[in-house]
């Protein structure tokens, strides 16, 4: 239909299609394609109520991904992956054109509105909340983990150094959730670049500090900022003494004097870590002893603390514990369940359940993943999960 359609002509179509025009709106859009209409100028997103809200406050979405990577959108807190979807209509832009709620029709009779189609889609961009994909973080920081300030005469390694744009461009995730993994990882800000520790200097961070309080009979709950800088500036810089403290104790002011309180189920977590680092498998009851042993005095160690970084082997004799970080694992589902299944043949749920927690999307549950991807059965009253399809050893 021409955009010079009279209402006439508009009423003799209705009478060709053999509609009413009283159950159609009084006001009657005519469409017409503009001059170099093509359907690759514009691209479409379908947006949820929150991403519409974000969108409308003037915030921005950013797409993310290298070339071998597929590509996702990211808020100011949230990833979303991106998929195309096809559609059967053909979905038409419309600038200035109104919908039926949009209307306010206060004329008696039908009139004509004239609107001009800029660009066509038959495809749209689908967003879907999804996990963000983290592991890539530390690897991108572990080229150059950060031993300790350079002694005398040497030069630091001044190569493969991220700054928080670096991380934005090459991380699929956002700034909120860049950020809280930085926390998790125990990376710090050295130079305006992003670090993290070298696993060994972590571990000799926190033996300073723990013989520090030991020595000083302080209680774990009441280590004082100032006094712990200053007793320890001679061997380490005081800005890596309190980024040891904020890893392994939560702040707090009394009186205008800062203090920390140490986190018992850390400290023996990072203990635990160092035991185990270089040891293929520990027997578990020596394992034990030991750890108990090289925790500050007045710690109490218990296997609950080794959630996600240990796994227990309770069928060998004797029973062994070794060294198996969920951070190590792969990010897949798939990938995921096919390595945990070639550890091990079969899984309680207790001992996988730490291994799978992180894949959870939003309201499902490690109950819901093992059905899907795991087969269960019973062996000695207990119930056991394996895959569901071979596995290769």
């Amino acid at each position: 239909m021409q955009p010079t359609a009279t209402l006439e002509e508009v009423r003799a179509t209705l009478q060709i299609a053999k509609l009413k025009e009283e159950d159609l709106q009084k006001t009657i859009h005519c469409l017409s394609f503009g001059p170099n209409v093509s359907s690759a100028d514009y691209c479409l997103m379908e947006l949820d109520d929150t991403l519409c809200k974000h969108i409308e406050a003037g915030q921005s979405l950013v797409i993310r991904g290298d070339k071998d990577e597929h590509a996702v959108v990211c808020s100011d807190d949230k990833t979303y992956s991106l998929k195309i979807a096809d559609t059967s209509n053909l979905l038409l832009f419309l600038p200035g054109c109104r919908t039926p709620d949009q209307l306010t029709d206060t004329e008696d009779s039908s009139h004509v509105v004239h609107a001009q189609i800029w660009g066509f889609c038959n495809s749209y961009w689908e967003l879907r909340k999804q996990r963000p994909r983290l592991k890539k973080l530390k690897r991108l920081l572990m080229e150059n983990p950060y031993e300790g300030p350079a002694l005398g005469g040497q030069q630091e390694n001044t190569e493969n150094r991220y700054t928080m744009q670096d991380l934005l461009e090459r991380i699929q995730a956002s700034e909120e959730e860049i950020r809280t993994h930085l926390e998790t990882i125990h990376a710090c800000q050295i130079d305006g670049y992003w670090r993290v520790l070298d696993f060994d200097y972590e571990m000799k961070l926190l033996g300073h500090v723990t013989q520090l309080v030991d020595s000083e009979s302080w209680a774990f709950s009441r280590v004082p900022l100032q006094t712990s800088l200053d007793e320890l500036a001679p061997l380490e810089p005081r800005e890596m003494i309190e980024h040891c403290l904020n890893c392994y104790g939560k702040r707090y002011t009394e009186n205008g004097e800062v203090f920390y309180a140490l986190n018992e189920d850390k400290v023996c977590w990072g203990i635990a870590l160092m035991l185990l680092h270089n040891a293929v498998k520990f027997n578990l009851k020596e394992f034990q002893e030991v750890w108990q042993q090289s925790v500050p005095e007045g710690m109490s160690t218990r296997l609950d603390q080794l959630k996600g970084i240990a796994l227990l082997d309770r069928t060998s004799r004797p029973e062994t514990i070794c060294l198996l970080r969920v951070e190590d694992l792969p990010e897949d589902t798939v990938e995921r369940f096919n390595h945990l299944f070639t550890l091990r043949e079969k899984w309680t749920e207790e001992d996988i359940t730490p291994y799978i927690q992180d894949l959870c999307g939003e309201k499902q549950t490690t109950g819901a993943l093992l059905t899907k991807y795991a087969r269960s059965s019973m062996q000695n009253g207990i119930k056991v999960f394996n895959s569901r399809r071979p596995v290769a050893t």
